[in-house]
């Protein structure tokens, strides 16, 4: 910084040569510097308490802030975090083709216990015991008096129970925020759904995870957060399943069975509309598996996918369609039915005797047994297991359920010429009625295999199995069982229904067959001239009892609710029902 001389040699000369005093050139130069010191000063001084303004209101503001954040929070007690893996515990929903909820999450709580802290121990487990009837007083009172430092409880409370555990006001017991799945609609497809459970377990959280049916099956993907919380669509429809079910309850008291199942399915998509096993369980509040006995008595026995069973006269539908898909026969060929038909030490026999000869077509109609076998006869052996390997009788049938694997085919140990006999009427291998209704689907849509499944949107169709001949042939051989055959009791009015009745001996665990017990199953598809579902009902032991005698055939037990479940579902489903003019009815245009 250059400074100014208070008194400059030229100033001074001048002012000297004017006579002039030097000295105040000196004092109003001195005046000059200190005003522009104090002026600098003065702006500096100004620049910082600016400085310090903006950075207090800077400080206000942040304040400010962060009290109306806190403000706005939930309060919560400070907790000790432990490290660790953390539990993810947010799981998809699961709802039906039309978005109804089949299964959703629900906030709630769990009950835990820290002993040691704990003021009065048996007035705790006293109270807990009246709040909680399953738990044993004496047992809490131990464990809250022993060396333990930490229990479990409850694993998920109502608000009204949480109230209460509130209510006893002891520091011991404390809550933790879980997330618990529900099922709204109780037991509403509970085979389908299966049912969850907690996996990895904390104090504050908890991870959910599928035990049974969907739930596991697709378990990865409803816990997969990448999904965007989107809700696993299924092929079911709630209004349908809820009809089917109620249907086939009924059914099953009136005909006295001990289990049933039902199935209804798209003939080209494979979707699966409903599919019921009775007895059924609440998912809500799953039973544990059974540890003794026969696994199929148990509720949680899927009897659609894991029941494997000789599924009786249906069976004859594919020997039939294989027939005419090979040129061995058409739906007019006369077959030889004379009887009994020996074949070495077996005799095969037909429930009543139909004379000499029947049409191929009357063969199904009437549910020929010798007929069938000497349709199969022609056939031979490997081709009729090459067929049945086509429709899928040979493997677990592919559907999105981890009981499907389970539910194995039951095959001859040597395919020989009597199996091939027996089995063209459906005894001899066993299968499960969602392996019939498949095969169904596949005859009635033109020839094309179907593939079952649960999800929306159904599977593209699979190679052709049969011809579109052989598809509308075997229609109309359906169709002619139930409108003057073995199940006349299907027939529904305004719906065309087809079917074909099947009555299997149940066999016995120690060898041979009951001669009392059945299996008796209805396997049908609607409209029969156009198919777009197929049904499968069967009924595990049933006996109608309204007659002189028990009857236990499937043309008086199965086909009735079969028909029954047609005439409720077919409105649901869109179906128009078909009204047949009376004769002689028109419009006559009125003369003027």
């Amino acid at each position: 910084m250059i400074r100014t001389p208070l008194r400059p040699l030229a100033r001074i000369l001048e002012a000297r040569a004017r006579g002039e005093n030097p000295a105040a050139i000196e004092r109003e130069n001195l005046r000059l510097r200190h005003e522009r010191m104090r002026d600098s000063a003065r702006t500096r001084a100004e620049g910082r308490l600016l400085m310090l303004g903006v950075m207090f209101c800077a400080a206000f503001v942040v304040v400010g802030v962060r009290m109306g954040t806190l403000a706005a929070a939930v309060p919560t007690e400070p907790r000790a975090a432990a490290s660790g893996a953390a539990i993810v515990a947010q799981r998809a929903d699961i709802v039906d083709r039309n978005g109804n909820i089949l299964a959703t999450n629900l906030a709630t709580h769990a009950l835990y216990a820290q002993p040691p802290n704990m003021i009065e121990p048996a007035r705790v487990a006293r109270e807990l015991a009246q709040i909680f009837p399953d738990l044993d007083e004496q047992r809490l009172l131990a464990d809250f008096t022993g060396e333990r430092k930490f229990l479990w409880i409850k694993r998920r409370l109502s608000p009204e129970q949480m109230q209460k555990v509130h209510d006893i006001g002891d520091p011991g017991l404390l809550f933790g925020p879980r997330e618990m799945r529900l099922y709204p609609n109780g037991r509403l497809a509970a085979h389908v759904l299966g049912g969850s459970g907690f996996g990895r377990e904390g104090v504050s959280s908890a991870e959910v995870v599928g035990r049974a049916g969907v739930e596991q099956a697709f378990d990865a993907w409803l816990r997969d957060p990448a999904n965007g919380g989107a809700p696993l669509r299924l092929s079911l429809d709630l209004t349908v399943q809820a009809s089917v079910e109620r249907v086939l309850a009924g059914g099953m008291r009136l005909m006295n069975a001990k289990g049933a199942t039902a199935i209804l399915m798209d003939v080209h998509t494979g979707e699966v509309i409903a599919m019921a096993s009775l007895p059924d369980f609440d998912p809500n509040e799953r039973p544990r598996l059974p540890t003794k006995g026969d696994p199929s008595d148990s509720p949680l026995f899927n009897r659609a996918v894991q029941g494997v069973y000789e599924l009786g006269s249906t069976f004859k539908t594919f020997t039939i369609a294989q027939a005419l898909e090979e040129g061995i026969v058409t739906p007019k060929t006369m077959i030889d039915t004379k009887g009994p038909m020996v074949w070495g030490r077996y005799r095969i026999r037909d429930f009543r005797n139909y004379g000499p000869e029947l049409s191929v077509t009357d063969v199904l109609v009437k549910s020929s047994n010798i007929g069938t076998a000497r349709l199969a006869q022609r056939i031979g052996a490997e081709r009729q297991r090459a067929f049945l390997d086509q429709l899928g009788f040979l493997v677990p049938v592919p559907l999105e359920l981890v009981e499907a694997p389970t539910g194995k085919p039951l095959l001859p140990p040597r395919w020989t010429d009597i199996s091939m006999l027996t089995i063209s009427y459906g005894h001899g291998l066993s299968a499960s009625p969602m392996h019939l209704a498949a095969g169904y689907a596949t005859l009635a849509n033109g020839g094309f295999r179907v593939t079952p499944t649960l999800l929306a949107g159904g599977g593209k169709p699979g190679e052709r199995v049969v011809s579109e001949a052989t598809s509308a042939a075997i229609r109309s051989m359906l169709r002619d069982v139930v409108a003057h055959g073995t199940a006349t009791l299907a027939e529904v009015e305004g719906y065309s229904v087809g079917g074909k009745t099947g009555t299997a001996d149940k066999p016995k665990r120690t060898g041979g067959y009951h001669k009392d017990k059945v299996l008796s199953t209805f396997a049908s598809i609607f409209p029969s001239d156009a198919p777009r579902y197929v049904l499968v009902v069967t009924l595990d032991e049933p006996e109608d009892r309204t007659g002189s005698e028990p009857r236990r055939t499937a043309g008086w037990t199965a086909a009735p609710v079969a028909g029954e479940i047609v005439r409720r579902a077919a409105p649901l489903l869109g179906l128009r029902p078909e009204i047949e003019s009376a004769s002689g009815f028109g419009v006559t245009l009125a003369a003027n």
